[in-house]
């Protein structure tokens, strides 16, 4: 009997000690920095209060064409209240093999990108960026990047609002009602 009683006092404390030592779950998209790819921080707290729609990108990709899109959302909807991020990504298929410098002008050379552009960033598995993996944890699996041009959509308090796969263009209609449905009335 005192066996068993120190073997589940002791199960108990690696227990307790397996969850201190375990971070927290993240708070709101708010809580996650990327790294501008100018260079500093992009710290996404600098957009609360707006809604937000996060995609990871590639410029070699046959879906690269969406940068097109993402450019007339962030044009169309800015002045309402939408930041569009894009995160380049060299995760699938190799698509971004760029520099920062590179990749920044090709956006801006191909597509007139100025929306906001981080830094190259790793989107899925174990090394993934927090906000990726955060991402993860809250919608589940299904809702992980499986391909370039991936979307999340996060609303003015910085929680998820929803997803939408590579193959949905930005500018579809439900990703453009599920934008509107977060922004200010126009006035």
């Amino acid at each position: 009997m005192l066996k068993s009683f120190a073997s589940l006092a002791t199960a108990t404390l690696l227990l307790f000690a397996a969850m201190l030592a375990t971070p927290a779950a993240a708070g709101p998209a708010h809580d996650f920095v990327f790294k501008s790819i100018e260079g500093g921080e992009l710290p996404l707290s600098a957009y609360r209060g707006k809604a937000v729609l996060v995609v990871n990108t590639a410029s070699f990709c046959g879906y690269t064409g969406q940068y097109a899109d993402l450019q007339a959302l962030w044009t169309r909807y800015r002045d309402r209240g939408l930041v569009v991020v894009g995160v380049p990504s060299n995760d699938f298929g190799r698509q971004e093999p760029g520099t920062a410098n590179e990749i920044k002008e090709f956006c801006e050379a191909n597509f007139d990108v100025d929306f906001p552009l981080a830094d190259k960033e790793v989107v899925r598995g174990a090394n993934a960026h927090p906000f990726y993996r955060w991402a993860r944890e809250e919608l589940g699996a299904g809702a992980a990047p499986k391909w370039n041009f991936h979307k999340y959509l996060i609303d003015t308090e910085g929680n998820l609002a929803g997803w939408y796969a590579t193959s949905v263009r930005p500018t579809a209609p439900r990703v453009v009602d599920a934008i509107e449905s977060l922004l200010a009335p126009k006035s």
